[in-house]
């Protein structure tokens, strides 16, 4: 188990530069890494649970001129507020019950460094003040301390699986913290976008794992990798690795066969079914509510954000894709379903050439 726990280690390291993939999503995410690592600009990275979102936060710090300087995680959905608050901006001694010495926060660590804090959607309202005073001032307020202390200079970078616009509908995000952090955004698509990049996947774990571990598995056979490849994959890279780590260490024979993959992937390959997990709500499926429930127009909902570069081209296609369903491949009546003027029809599809988001339309008049 030792050696096993080295491997996934060994992986998370040699991923911190790098972003495997040769599907055009990736090549798109890897040249936007590549520019906005050259500056200082607050990122905010969204995607699902399990798609790499720190290994995105990685390869900006690792390409930008912080590359020698800290680079520091914070998990702020594992902490309580009050352990929260003093894992970030630190405490002073006799500050709480057990504060026996002065200790400084993940903040002041990441000194001329990166800080990345995952999950910052789970952070409490109290929280997110604080969080905000620091990104308007750079001053750590240390628990317990009476003034205002050292200012440091770090570049953040969040992550969140969650939908900040909602939340802060809801009243559970603060909208000013939402504009302080989405100076740039970054959404990492997940692996049932990108299934040309399993392949690739599947070949750098096994070779991290057999390499790492001496296990008797070199490869993956054919059919077991056409199963892997068609599989949904609702927990994503995360989900993709934890199963080639199964199947390094249990298959005792060089090539690995469909009967050496976990149940629940042959399952969903023989009933053909997919989990509620990829089923649930993603940024298209927001803004294609708002399309069609709440009526508003393509040029002021969806095209207005992709232009900011606040949704990616995979979430255009997603949308577009979602009319092309509705309408059986109609793009007619895809634009009247955006609430589009009539005479707005040829920049709407014009729009979607330059960008390489329309669609084959014979596969949806099946």
């Amino acid at each position: 188990m030792a050696r096993n726990m080295v491997a996934s280690t060994a992986w998370k390291r040699s991923a911190r530069t790098q972003l495997h993939g040769v599907s055009r999503q990736m090549i798109e995410l890897r040249a936007e890494v590549e520019q906005i690592a050259k500056s200082d600009a607050k990122i905010l990275i969204t995607g699902e649970s399990g798609v790499g979102k720190e290994v995105v936060a990685q390869c900006i710090h690792a390409n930008s001129a912080r590359a020698n300087m800290p680079f520091v995680a914070v998990n702020c959905a594992g902490l309580p507020e009050t352990l929260l608050e003093s894992e970030l901006f630190g405490h002073v001694r006799g500050s709480f019950t057990g504060a026996y010495r002065d200790k400084p926060g993940k903040l002041e660590l990441g000194h001329d460094g990166t800080v990345f804090l995952d999950e910052i959607g789970e952070m409490t309202l109290r929280m997110q003040g604080l969080l905000l005073r620091f990104l308007e001032t750079g001053e750590l307020q240390k628990v317990g301390a009476d003034s205002g202390g050292r200012v440091v200079d770090v570049r953040v970078i969040a992550a969140t699986n969650r939908n900040l616009r909602e939340m802060i509908a809801q009243g559970t995000f603060r909208e000013d913290l939402f504009y302080r952090l989405n100076v740039i955004h970054l959404e990492v698509p997940p692996m049932r976008e990108r299934r040309e990049d399993i392949p690739l996947l599947v070949e750098h774990f096994m070779q991290t794992f057999t390499r790492d571990s001496g296990c008797v598995v070199k490869t993956l056979g054919p059919d077991a990798m056409n199963v892997l490849t068609r599989y949904s994959w609702p927990g994503n890279v995360r989900q993709l690795l934890n199963v080639i780590e199964r199947v390094a260490i249990t298959c005792r024979e060089p090539v690995a066969t469909v009967e050496d993959l976990p149940a629940e992937v042959r399952v969903q390959e023989t009933v053909g079914v997919r989990p509620k997990t990829e089923r649930r709500r993603t940024v298209a499926d927001d803004l294609y509510k708002r399309l069609i429930d709440e009526r508003e127009s393509f040029w002021s909902c969806v095209y207005t954000l992709y232009m900011d570069r606040e949704i990616t081209r995979g979430t255009l296609r997603e949308v577009i894709r979602k009319g092309l369903e509705e309408s059986r491949g109609n793009y007619r009546i895809v634009a009247r379903l955006f609430n589009l003027e009539s005479r707005d029809y040829k920049r709407f599809l014009n729009f979607l050439r330059k960008h390489d988001c329309q669609l084959p339309f014979k596969e949806f008049r099946q």
